[in-house]
Protein backbone atom coordinates (compact mmCIF):
# COMPACT_ATOMS: atom_id res chain seq x y z
CA UNK A 1 0.00 0.00 0.00
CA UNK A 2 2.08 3.43 -0.66
CA UNK A 3 2.17 6.17 1.07
CA UNK A 4 -0.46 9.05 0.43
CA UNK A 5 2.66 11.49 -0.19
CA UNK A 6 2.23 15.87 0.56
CA UNK A 7 2.57 17.55 -2.75
CA UNK A 8 2.53 21.05 -4.53
CA UNK A 9 0.76 21.28 -7.90
CA UNK A 10 1.19 24.50 -9.83
CA UNK A 11 -1.78 23.20 -11.90
CA UNK A 12 -1.94 22.73 -15.86
CA UNK A 13 -3.03 20.59 -18.97
CA UNK A 14 0.81 19.70 -20.27
CA UNK A 15 3.68 17.17 -19.80
CA UNK A 16 4.61 17.95 -15.90
CA UNK A 17 7.49 18.73 -14.38
CA UNK A 18 7.85 16.54 -11.15
CA UNK A 19 10.43 17.31 -8.53
CA UNK A 20 11.80 14.90 -5.86
CA UNK A 21 13.56 16.43 -3.39
CA UNK A 22 16.76 14.70 -2.03
CA UNK A 23 17.60 12.91 1.65
CA UNK A 24 16.37 15.74 4.39
CA UNK A 25 15.05 17.83 2.07
CA UNK A 26 11.21 18.99 1.01
CA UNK A 27 9.27 20.18 -1.43
CA UNK A 28 9.54 23.50 0.34
CA UNK A 29 13.19 23.86 -0.73
CA UNK A 30 12.10 24.25 -4.67
CA UNK A 31 9.82 26.70 -4.34
CA UNK A 32 12.03 28.94 -5.65
CA UNK A 33 12.43 26.62 -8.76
CA UNK A 34 8.94 25.96 -8.98
CA UNK A 35 7.58 30.26 -9.18
CA UNK A 36 10.57 30.37 -12.23
CA UNK A 37 9.49 27.04 -14.12
CA UNK A 38 5.92 27.39 -13.78
CA UNK A 39 5.82 29.98 -16.06
CA UNK A 40 6.14 27.32 -18.35
CA UNK A 41 5.23 23.83 -17.66
CA UNK A 42 3.07 22.52 -14.80
CA UNK A 43 5.12 21.49 -11.96
CA UNK A 44 4.62 19.37 -9.22
CA UNK A 45 7.08 19.15 -6.17
CA UNK A 46 6.48 15.95 -3.29
CA UNK A 47 7.61 15.82 0.09
CA UNK A 48 8.61 11.86 0.03
CA UNK A 49 7.87 9.44 3.02
CA UNK A 50 9.27 10.75 6.16
CA UNK A 51 10.06 14.45 4.66
CA UNK A 52 8.13 17.10 4.51
CA UNK A 53 4.30 17.01 5.49
CA UNK A 54 4.48 13.38 4.61
CA UNK A 55 3.21 10.55 6.99
CA UNK A 56 6.36 8.74 8.78
CA UNK A 57 6.19 5.50 7.80
CA UNK A 58 8.93 2.50 8.08
CA UNK A 59 10.80 1.62 5.42
CA UNK A 60 12.95 3.72 2.76
CA UNK A 61 13.30 1.30 0.10
CA UNK A 62 13.77 2.61 -3.34
CA UNK A 63 10.64 0.61 -4.18
CA UNK A 64 8.47 1.70 -1.91
CA UNK A 65 9.41 4.92 -2.64
CA UNK A 66 8.98 5.08 -6.31
CA UNK A 67 5.28 3.03 -5.81
CA UNK A 68 4.41 6.31 -3.70
CA UNK A 69 5.60 8.91 -6.40
CA UNK A 70 3.10 6.61 -8.99
CA UNK A 71 0.47 6.95 -6.69
CA UNK A 72 0.38 10.42 -7.12
CA UNK A 73 0.76 10.76 -10.78
CA UNK A 74 -2.22 8.33 -11.10
CA UNK A 75 -4.19 10.48 -8.76
CA UNK A 76 -3.24 13.54 -10.41
CA UNK A 77 -4.25 11.59 -13.84
CA UNK A 78 -0.28 12.13 -14.81
CA UNK A 79 0.15 9.32 -17.84
CA UNK A 80 3.66 10.68 -18.05
CA UNK A 81 5.93 12.91 -16.87
CA UNK A 82 9.34 14.93 -17.19
CA UNK A 83 10.85 13.39 -13.38
CA UNK A 84 13.67 15.66 -12.01
CA UNK A 85 15.47 14.36 -8.64
CA UNK A 86 17.97 14.96 -6.74
CA UNK A 87 20.73 13.04 -4.59
CA UNK A 88 18.12 10.51 -3.35
CA UNK A 89 15.09 11.55 -5.12
CA UNK A 90 17.11 11.09 -8.41
CA UNK A 91 17.57 7.58 -7.17
CA UNK A 92 13.72 7.26 -6.81
CA UNK A 93 13.42 8.81 -10.22
CA UNK A 94 15.66 6.02 -11.46
CA UNK A 95 13.44 3.76 -9.77
CA UNK A 96 10.08 4.83 -11.15
CA UNK A 97 11.58 5.09 -14.86
CA UNK A 98 12.52 1.36 -14.65
CA UNK A 99 9.88 -0.18 -12.94
CA UNK A 100 7.27 1.90 -15.40
CA UNK A 101 9.44 3.19 -18.03
CA UNK A 102 5.98 4.22 -19.86
CA UNK A 103 4.97 6.88 -17.22
CA UNK A 104 8.71 8.87 -17.30
CA UNK A 105 8.38 11.41 -20.51
CA UNK A 106 12.26 12.23 -19.36
CA UNK A 107 14.57 12.18 -16.78
CA UNK A 108 16.64 14.81 -15.18
CA UNK A 109 19.05 13.20 -12.27
CA UNK A 110 21.00 15.71 -10.12
CA UNK A 111 24.29 14.72 -8.74
CA UNK A 112 23.70 11.30 -8.14
CA UNK A 113 24.69 7.80 -9.68
CA UNK A 114 22.99 4.42 -9.47
CA UNK A 115 25.76 3.30 -7.11
CA UNK A 116 25.60 2.46 -3.15
CA UNK A 117 27.59 4.80 -1.17
CA UNK A 118 29.35 4.95 1.70
CA UNK A 119 28.22 6.16 5.27
CA UNK A 120 28.76 10.04 5.75
CA UNK A 121 25.73 11.38 7.08
CA UNK A 122 26.71 10.16 11.48
CA UNK A 123 27.39 13.68 12.06
CA UNK A 124 23.85 15.06 10.69
CA UNK A 125 21.87 12.51 12.61
CA UNK A 126 23.97 13.21 15.76
CA UNK A 127 23.41 16.95 15.05
CA UNK A 128 19.49 16.53 14.79
CA UNK A 129 19.03 14.02 17.78
CA UNK A 130 20.90 17.04 19.76
CA UNK A 131 18.22 19.51 18.37
CA UNK A 132 15.67 16.47 19.50
CA UNK A 133 16.91 16.16 22.90
CA UNK A 134 17.67 20.18 23.66
CA UNK A 135 13.99 21.21 22.68
CA UNK A 136 14.86 24.54 21.37
CA UNK A 137 12.34 27.64 21.47
CA UNK A 138 14.26 30.01 19.11
CA UNK A 139 16.06 29.61 15.44
CA UNK A 140 19.56 30.94 17.25
CA UNK A 141 19.47 27.68 20.43
CA UNK A 142 19.24 25.63 17.34
CA UNK A 143 21.98 26.57 15.30
CA UNK A 144 24.16 26.26 18.08
CA UNK A 145 22.55 22.50 18.65
CA UNK A 146 23.23 21.79 15.01
CA UNK A 147 27.00 23.42 15.19
CA UNK A 148 28.15 20.90 18.11
CA UNK A 149 27.86 18.16 15.11
CA UNK A 150 27.93 20.16 11.83
CA UNK A 151 30.49 23.08 11.09
CA UNK A 152 29.28 24.50 7.89
CA UNK A 153 26.20 27.00 8.68
CA UNK A 154 24.64 26.40 4.68
CA UNK A 155 23.94 22.31 5.82
CA UNK A 156 22.82 23.81 9.16
CA UNK A 157 20.68 26.62 7.39
CA UNK A 158 19.29 23.43 5.22
CA UNK A 159 18.71 20.87 8.29
CA UNK A 160 16.73 23.63 9.90
CA UNK A 161 14.37 23.76 7.51
CA UNK A 162 13.03 20.42 8.86
CA UNK A 163 12.06 22.38 12.16
CA UNK A 164 8.36 23.17 12.95
CA UNK A 165 7.32 24.98 16.69
CA UNK A 166 4.23 22.54 18.74
CA UNK A 167 2.02 24.14 20.57
CA UNK A 168 4.22 24.81 23.57
CA UNK A 169 6.84 26.68 21.41
CA UNK A 170 9.09 24.13 20.85
CA UNK A 171 10.80 23.47 17.70
CA UNK A 172 10.80 20.04 16.53
CA UNK A 173 11.44 17.72 13.51
CA UNK A 174 8.68 17.20 11.11
CA UNK A 175 10.82 14.56 9.78
CA UNK A 176 10.77 10.49 10.53
CA UNK A 177 14.05 10.83 11.94
CA UNK A 178 13.87 7.28 13.39
CA UNK A 179 12.65 5.83 10.19
CA UNK A 180 15.26 7.24 8.26
CA UNK A 181 18.05 6.12 10.37
CA UNK A 182 16.74 2.68 10.77
CA UNK A 183 16.74 2.00 6.92
CA UNK A 184 19.82 4.28 6.36
CA UNK A 185 21.16 1.29 4.63
CA UNK A 186 18.75 1.20 2.08
CA UNK A 187 18.49 4.83 1.22
CA UNK A 188 22.62 4.19 0.74
CA UNK A 189 22.30 1.47 -1.81
CA UNK A 190 20.90 1.39 -5.25
CA UNK A 191 17.98 2.03 -6.99
CA UNK A 192 15.10 0.01 -7.68
CA UNK A 193 14.05 -2.20 -10.99
CA UNK A 194 16.73 -3.90 -13.23
CA UNK A 195 18.03 -3.15 -16.65
CA UNK A 196 18.26 0.10 -18.43
CA UNK A 197 16.01 3.24 -18.48
CA UNK A 198 16.48 4.57 -22.54
CA UNK A 199 14.42 7.54 -22.31
CA UNK A 200 16.37 11.22 -22.74
CA UNK A 201 18.24 11.85 -19.96
CA UNK A 202 20.35 14.32 -18.13
CA UNK A 203 22.39 14.21 -15.62
CA UNK A 204 23.88 17.01 -13.55
CA UNK A 205 26.76 17.15 -11.16
CA UNK A 206 28.53 19.70 -9.43
CA UNK A 207 32.44 20.06 -9.79
CA UNK A 208 33.51 20.14 -6.12
CA UNK A 209 30.96 16.83 -5.36
CA UNK A 210 32.17 13.54 -5.18
CA UNK A 211 28.59 11.84 -5.72
CA UNK A 212 29.23 11.45 -9.83
CA UNK A 213 32.81 11.07 -10.03
CA UNK A 214 34.32 10.06 -13.86
CA UNK A 215 35.16 6.60 -12.23
CA UNK A 216 31.11 6.29 -11.81
CA UNK A 217 29.99 7.31 -15.70
CA UNK A 218 30.38 3.62 -16.67
CA UNK A 219 27.83 2.07 -14.24
CA UNK A 220 26.21 5.13 -14.84
CA UNK A 221 25.80 5.10 -18.24
CA UNK A 222 25.04 1.45 -17.96
CA UNK A 223 21.89 2.10 -16.41
CA UNK A 224 20.98 5.65 -18.48
CA UNK A 225 22.38 5.22 -21.77
CA UNK A 226 21.48 8.11 -23.44
CA UNK A 227 22.57 10.56 -20.75
CA UNK A 228 23.52 13.31 -21.31
CA UNK A 229 25.96 15.03 -18.20
CA UNK A 230 26.61 18.29 -17.69
CA UNK A 231 29.03 19.44 -15.14
CA UNK A 232 28.03 22.93 -12.57
CA UNK A 233 30.37 24.73 -10.39
CA UNK A 234 29.09 23.76 -7.61
CA UNK A 235 28.84 21.15 -4.58
CA UNK A 236 26.46 18.53 -3.69
CA UNK A 237 23.39 21.38 -3.58
CA UNK A 238 23.74 22.46 -7.25
CA UNK A 239 20.44 24.09 -7.47
CA UNK A 240 20.74 25.99 -4.66
CA UNK A 241 24.28 27.16 -5.38
CA UNK A 242 23.86 27.74 -9.17
CA UNK A 243 20.52 28.72 -9.31
CA UNK A 244 20.72 30.22 -12.91
CA UNK A 245 23.09 27.68 -14.34
CA UNK A 246 20.57 25.00 -13.04
CA UNK A 247 18.05 26.52 -14.17
CA UNK A 248 19.10 27.07 -17.63
CA UNK A 249 20.25 23.25 -18.10
CA UNK A 250 16.79 22.26 -16.87
CA UNK A 251 14.61 24.69 -19.49
CA UNK A 252 17.52 23.82 -22.26
CA UNK A 253 17.07 19.97 -22.30
CA UNK A 254 12.96 19.98 -21.62
CA UNK A 255 13.18 22.14 -24.43
CA UNK A 256 15.36 19.89 -26.99
CA UNK A 257 13.09 16.76 -25.58
CA UNK A 258 9.93 18.57 -26.34
CA UNK A 259 10.75 19.63 -29.60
Amino acid sequence: MPTDLNFIDTGGDDTPLVIVHGLLGSADNWRSHLKQWQRRHRVIAVDLRNHGKSPHVAGMSYDAMAEDLLAVLDRLDVKRAHLLGHSMGGKVVISLARLAPARAASLIVADIAPVAYGHDHDNVFAALRCVEAGEPTNRREADALLAEHVEESAVRLFLATNLERDDAGILRLRIGLDEIQGDYETIMGVPAGAGAYDGPTLVLRGDQSRYVTDEMLPVLREVLPQAEIQTLKAGHWLHAEQPAAFQAAVNGFLDRVEG
